[in-house]
């Protein structure tokens, strides 16, 4: 095994020492913002009212404290995680054989699902007591006061986040995560390339994806990703029939990469129609929305094989495995990429950045509701705010993606304090009676490419293009998965199998449209409101209802996908430690 700290005992025990002053340092100043955000919410007590609305404050803030209560526990929980994983309580002179450095040198998955945790938690708690607060605002003689609060906590919430973010640099995983993010991805694309280049395409088990899904593109490429994952599940080539594609009539293979070097052909074997026996040589798959005896490898699940990895680094894992999808297929030939680059050479594309992605169009008042440019801009401005705390931002910059070409102006003269990047001749070509050309198809990916090269994207997760951008957002990084911000939906993958919520704190019912929990029940997910309340169906009671999002986990689902023995684990064969 590869020593992680060659200098010896002796140097073992300076960083130690230091890193265990860090983290008194961490966890004194968490503590004290905690007990700032308590005092600044529990002040409104003490103006004055009538009896009636000091009532309501104290119910409403009776709810907060809980949530403050749990989050300080969950506070104490990481540092003590922190201590045991990273060997502090153990003699220094066995660090070589101590916890901090199981599984190959990385975090453990305890202390990786704390640290999210926590971090999830206190946004949950942040729009709860907006929620709560904002109410009351309108409330005679309370307003001004009231919106004073609001903006403190805002500033200590973003502060808390911004300390919990240093977490990732002062752990000692950060580099750590990057190259095992990089050596998963690795292995799952070429098993991919594996899975498409059979050593005998006539004699190889195929299934047939046809490309004729009468949708945009960010649908066909989940049409794609869809029909890829199923091919890895059940280790078969996938044949990819795109002629008479509506943005290119020649096909696929036009603008990109064939998906397969060596295998484009079913030949002349017979086509069975999913659903078909384990035997059959050639399927054909429906479109997802319609497919019956849906598998379980289908979204949201992910390999097993992998998840013991995966999980370590990244805080989404099906969105990284989606990700790695359209990692595999999205590689445009050399035409369409020199388009690509011309286009974003004329842009002034520099970090930090934001990305925006509004849909219009034909999206509002059917999928979508619509979104005024300012609540984009408020998420925005929350978080340059929050990065300001720790380093000097010379412009704050903000690359807007639309289908509608008067937002981009109108973006530039609300806010000139932002400096907007756009095209707005993309915008025009994404506009419905122009968005099947291949003009149309070169704007949006360079849309999509910048959106995901952003260090922040605020988006509806209703839109496909939406979520393709943090899809990609996801490849690009070891982990995306705090990195945007979702106006509408949560994330979700059309015709996905069941999201749930696991219960990891019991609940009862306060009346209205609450349920009651127990722990390690599941609940099916609708949806979060983005108030500290989601909303779902108890699995075990079959009732529907609000609970509070922080007393629920993702609940993450594995399927033994194929393991690829025949793929080594690292490219040269040998089986790295890191």
């Amino acid at each position: 095994m590869m020593k992680l700290y060659p200098t010896g005992h002796s140097g073992l025990n300076g960083y130690f020492m230091m890193y265990l002053s860090k983290w008194k340092r961490v966890a004194v100043l968490l503590l004290l913002i905690w007990i700032a955000v308590t005092y600044l919410v529990i002040s409104p007590l003490r103006c004055d009212g009538n009896t009636e609305e000091t009532s309501d404050f104290q119910d409403r803030l009776k709810a907060v404290s809980l949530q403050l209560e749990s989050l300080k526990q969950q506070h104490n929980n990481l540092i003590a995680q922190i201590k045991k994983s990273s060997g502090l309580n153990v003699n220094l002179n066995d660090l070589e054989t101590s916890a901090f450095l199981h599984n190959g040198g990385g975090p453990s998955e305890e202390y990786e699902n704390l640290r999210r945790r926590i971090y999830s938690n206190t946004k949950e708690i942040w729009y709860f007591v907006n929620h709560e607060l904002t109410k009351l605002v309108n409330n005679d003689g309370q307003s001004e006061k009231l919106r004073a609060i609001l903006d403190q906590v805002a500033d200590r919430k973003r502060s808390l986040l911004s300390d919990q973010q240093k977490l990732l640099e002062l752990d000692g995983y950060h580099e750590w995560r990057r190259i095992e993010a990089a050596n998963v991805s690795d292995l799952v694309q070429r098993r991919l390339k594996y899975l498409q280049n059979p050593p005998d395409c006539r004699e190889s088990r195929k299934v047939i994806c046809n490309l004729n899904k009468g949708c945009g593109f960010g649908c066909q490429l989940h049409h794609i990703v869809y029909c890829l994952i199923f091919a890895y599940a059940s280790e078969r080539t996938l044949i990819l029939n795109s002629k008479g594609w509506r943005y290119n009539n020649k096909g696929w293979e036009y603008v990109f990469h064939p998906i397969s070097d060596s295998c484009t052909s079913a030949y002349d074997d017979k086509v069975v129609q999913w659903p078909a026996s384990y035997d059959a040589k050639v399927v054909s798959l429906p479109f997802i929305d319609s497919i019956s005896q849906k598998p379980k490898f289908l979204p949201l699940a992910i390999p097993s094989d992998l998840a013991h990895r995966i999980v370590r680094f990244n805080g989404d894992p099906s969105s990284w495995w989606i990700g790695q999808m359209l990692k595999y297929v999205l590689k445009p030939r050399t035409g369409m990429q020199k388009a690509i680059n011309e286009t974003i050479a004329k842009m002034n594309f520099k970090k930090p950045i934001v990305g925006v992605h509004i849909r219009r169009t034909d999206k509002v008042g059917t999928e979508a509701a619509f979104h005024h440019i300012d609540e984009y801009m408020l998420h925005v401005k929350d978080y340059y705010a929050q990065l300001e705390l720790t380093q000097h931002v010379d412009k704050k910059r903000v690359y807007l993606a639309t289908d509608d070409a008067n937002v981009l102006e109108d973006a530039r003269n609300k806010y000139p304090q932002f400096e907007f990047l756009g095209d707005p001749s993309i915008a025009k070509t994404a506009a419905t009676h122009r968005r099947y050309t291949p003009l149309s198809l070169t704007g949006l990916l360079v849309d999509l490419h910048l959106l995901a090269l952003c260090d922040y994207l605020v988006c509806t997760f209703s839109s496909q293009v939406g979520r393709v951008a943090y899809e990609m957002m996801q490849t690009n990084r070891a982990d995306a998965s705090d990195s945007f911000y979702s106006l509408d939906d949560i994330y979700y993958f059309g015709g996905q199998n069941a999201h749930d919520r696991r219960a990891v704190m019991a609940h009862a019912a306060r009346g209205g449209q609450e349920i009651s929990v127990q722990v390690g029940d599941l609940i099916g997910i609708a949806g979060n409101h983005w108030n500290g309340f989601g909303r779902g169906t108890n699995k075990r009671t079959n009732v529907n209802g609000l609970i509070p999002w922080y007393k629920t986990a993702d609940h993450l689902v594995l399927y033994s996908f194929p393991d690829y023995k025949h793929v080594p684990q690292y490219p040269d064969t040998r089986q790295k430690d890191l």
